[in-house]
């Protein structure tokens, strides 16, 4: 997505940052992991593939990605690839496959902490809040989405305490789906919860 290809998102303890192809070997070596693949249903690419998917993400316009930097790390040594940690996404759902029929735009979050030292440490929680945030500010969404493994019991537990409701399961997918409507009390809360400053991004 153009829309955020300048931008980064500056909050306490991360900043989000644009996609950029100098990230790609970083994010290739991440998705090697099996655990990773799993947790995320992914299935391992090649280093090609994965510029290639990178060049989708910037230029897609259903698709927003920012990755996550420790701000510490960033702080300290001022080398973004050393102080990447994972990265948040929204995908953008079309009216036609709006299963509610309601006509809310819809945006289905996603997380993922990879580098295993950077986790249980609430990045995620607050990676999360920040492009949910984003994405009702930015992306006018009103509805979203989150699906996740049903053996990944903390990104269930996240997602409940965020206030997403369990819609459905498919057991053969391992899958649950939860679900959150975009309300006035729900924002105030997020921003209760965040400090963040939206600030001009260069690569």
């Amino acid at each position: 997505m153009r829309l955020n290809e300048h931008l980064k998102i500056v909050g306490t303890n991360v900043i989000l940052v644009p996609y950029e192809s100098k990230h790609v070997p970083k994010y290739h070596q991440w998705m090697k992991s099996t655990e990773l693949q799993e947790l995320t249903a992914s299935e391992p690419l090649s280093l090609e593939e994965e510029y290639q998917m990178q060049k989708s993400w910037r230029e897609d316009d259903d698709k927003c990605t920012f990755l996550i930097l420790d701000k510490a790390e960033y702080y300290k040594s001022g080398d973004e690839i050393a102080a990447l940690i994972g990265d948040t996404n929204i995908f953008l759902q079309s009216n036609d496959s709006d299963e509610d029929g309601d006509g809310l735009k819809t945006g289905e979050i996603e997380i993922m902490i990879a580098e295993p030292i950077a986790r249980g440490k609430r990045y995620g929680w607050e990676s999360t809040l920040l492009m949910l945030h984003f994405g009702v500010k930015h992306l006018n969404i009103r509805r979203y989405k989150a699906i996740t493994k049903d053996t990944n019991t903390k990104a269930m537990q996240m997602f409940a305490k965020m206030a997403f409701r369990e819609v459905k399961r498919v057991p053969v997918f391992q899958e649950v789906t939860f679900e959150k409507l975009v309300d006035a009390e729900w924002i105030s809360w997020i921003e209760r919860e965040i400090s963040l400053s939206i600030e001009p991004y260069r690569s």
